[in-house]
């Protein structure tokens, strides 16, 4: 194994620490499910970081990423709507689009052939609302910090994100296809 799989073993590694995150949620200890969190935040931007510097950059890696990243946040929403800190309706929203955009890309590329997407500004921007609800929950339960305001604030800003970005990724399916038969 030589140096150039370092990013996809922290990728992995941020994947082994779903079930950690889901089992430390199950149990309610909201400090370790924070630090967990933030340790897979980190290797997150770690594992790109060396990937691009090193010039590591791989295919596996471009498919586990995303992964990576869905499989971390479904399973804190989902958690965190077991235990009553993320309403049923945000988790479905937010499940759903990840669905709809991975569905889509699938039924696109069998039907059409390969595409390159690339995550958008509002999607990114969605991810960011999505990871910043989880800490700041996690937060409030784990030190017991009054943020309601703020929590139901980030609760409909990710909804907003959450619908508004799904229907760009397929608008932007439907303009790429638009545009391919126009040519």
């Amino acid at each position: 194994m030589t140096l150039s799989h370092l990013p996809n073993l922290i990728t992995l590694s941020r994947i082994a620490l779903v079930p950690v995150l889901i089992l430390v949620l199950k149990d309610r200890d909201y400090g370790v499910a924070l630090a967990v969190f933030l340790v897979a935040g980190i290797s997150d931007a770690l594992d790109g970081y060396v990937a691009k510097r090193f010039g590591y950059i791989s295919h596996l890696g471009a498919v586990l990423d995303p992964v990576a990243d869905k499989a971390l946040l479904i399973g804190a929403y989902v958690m965190l709507t077991i235990l009553g800190n993320v309403p049923f309706w945000l988790m479905l929203t937010v499940a759903f689009r990840d669905i709809l955009i991975i569905g889509g890309y699938l039924v696109y590329t069998s039907l059409h052939g390969a595409i390159h997407m690339q995550p958008s500004r509002l999607s990114k921007f969605n991810t960011l609302a999505q990871i910043a609800l989880v800490i700041l929950i996690l937060a409030h339960e784990a030190m017991r910090w009054g943020w309601p305001m703020l929590i139901e604030g980030l609760v409909w800003l990710v909804a907003v994100t959450t619908v508004a970005s799904g229907v760009h990724y397929v608008w932007l399916w439907g303009v790429k296809k638009h545009g391919e038969a126009a040519t």
